[in-house]
């Protein structure tokens, strides 16, 4: 508007300052035989009147051009990089235009912005369906296998076959829930069923349920709990507790595991620490990836999928906290999930 604005004003000053010119040097400029009487429009007013308006419009039409040009030019890269993003090459991105207006350096800092997570979720996908498919593979394979040799009379079908079977077939099942899990975080849709709770409640109960399993990884699983109110959907914050520890059961065995809640600002805090071997440095991000494993033979022989902490995250921060991991001191790994603190009156808590 300030642009446009300045263009009327100077098409505006060329005629303004021009009659003023013409006015003050009329004598000078028109011979007095054509002169009329001072009310009287003659020829030569007509002439100058045309010409200051000729004046004004090409002064109007080559600053509208440069402005038009310092439109267009962000606008034709941006144009350059959609192409480009449309026929497949997410990693196209719109050029910074010099001295361009501050609305067209947003619009290319936004594009960019997106082609970026285009690009992000485009490798992510590939890679998502590359590891699904190679986790489904295995069970997928063994399944077949048994049901064939059974089919086939090479294996009995003994209740130990069976038992098997189902297990399989439970793991599929575990996988593709984890699977759902993490589309409908991603896509901002994982309904939250929100109650006031206690987490060294939720910690107390889950630790207990994974005592035995512990113990037989040779885990001493020890407890800090103080009282931390928050408002939180009980099974989902519980199936994340769950999966940290069994990140430590399966990658920590032999070790000791601590778990501790408190509050720290205005979060509640839940931390999850070993003294296990920990994870290489530079890895404590990428743990939270889909798929992600720091050692791959020895995850698939824990039978891990590699999507447990990825969906620790999801759920914490679709309750509006998080999930951060590093090293300990001596070597070992903290896993801290935050919660935003809730704290209600009458607070019921299991």
């Amino acid at each position: 508007m300030l642009s446009i604005s300045a263009v009327t004003l100077l098409a505006l000053a060329v005629m303004f300052f021009g009659g003023i010119f013409y006015y003050y040097n009329y004598e000078w400029l028109v011979p007095v035989s054509i002169q009329g009487e001072e009310s009287d429009w003659v020829f030569t007013d007509f002439v100058a009147l045309a010409i200051f308006v000729a004046i004004s419009l090409v002064a109007a039409g080559i600053v509208g051009w440069r402005l038009a040009r310092r439109i267009l030019r962000p606008l034709e890269t941006v144009a350059k990089a959609l192409r480009s993003i449309t026929t497949g090459d997410f990693s196209a991105r719109a050029e910074v235009v010099q001295n361009g207006f501050g609305e067209a350096e947003t619009l290319i800092s936004d594009f960019n912005a997106m082609a970026w997570r285009l690009e992000t979720a485009e490798s992510e996908l590939r890679f998502s369906n590359s590891a699904i498919a190679h986790e489904l593979r295995t069970p997928l394979t063994i399944l077949r296998g048994r049901l064939q040799g059974m089919a086939d009379g090479v294996f009995p079908p003994t209740k130990e076959l069976y038992g098997n079977l189902i297990a399989h077939v439970d793991g599929l099942t575990h996988l593709v829930e984890d699977l759902r899990t993490l589309g409908l975080a991603s896509a901002g849709h994982l309904d939250l069923e929100l109650e006031m709770a206690d987490l060294a409640s939720e910690v107390e109960a889950i630790a207990g349920a994974m005592e035995p399993e512990m113990a037989a990884a040779d885990i001493r699983l020890e407890r800090d709990l103080q009282s931390v109110p928050c408002k939180i959907d009980r099974n989902r914050v519980r199936q994340a507790l769950l999966a940290v520890l069994d990140n430590a059961r399966r990658y920590a065995p032999h070790s000791t595991v601590r778990m501790e809640t408190f509050v720290s600002g205005s979060a509640g805090i839940i931390r999850c620490s070993d003294s296990g071997p920990g994870v290489p440095p530079g890895s404590h991000e990428k743990m939270f990836e889909r798929f992600w494993r720091a050692d791959e033979s020895r995850s698939r022989k824990s039978g891990g999928s590699g999507m447990g902490l990825a969906i620790v995250r999801a759920v914490l921060r679709a309750h509006g906290g998080d999930a951060v991991a590093r090293s300990t001191p001596s070597g070992g790994l903290v896993i801290e999930v935050s919660l935003p603190l809730a704290p209600v009156p009458g607070m019921v808590s299991g």
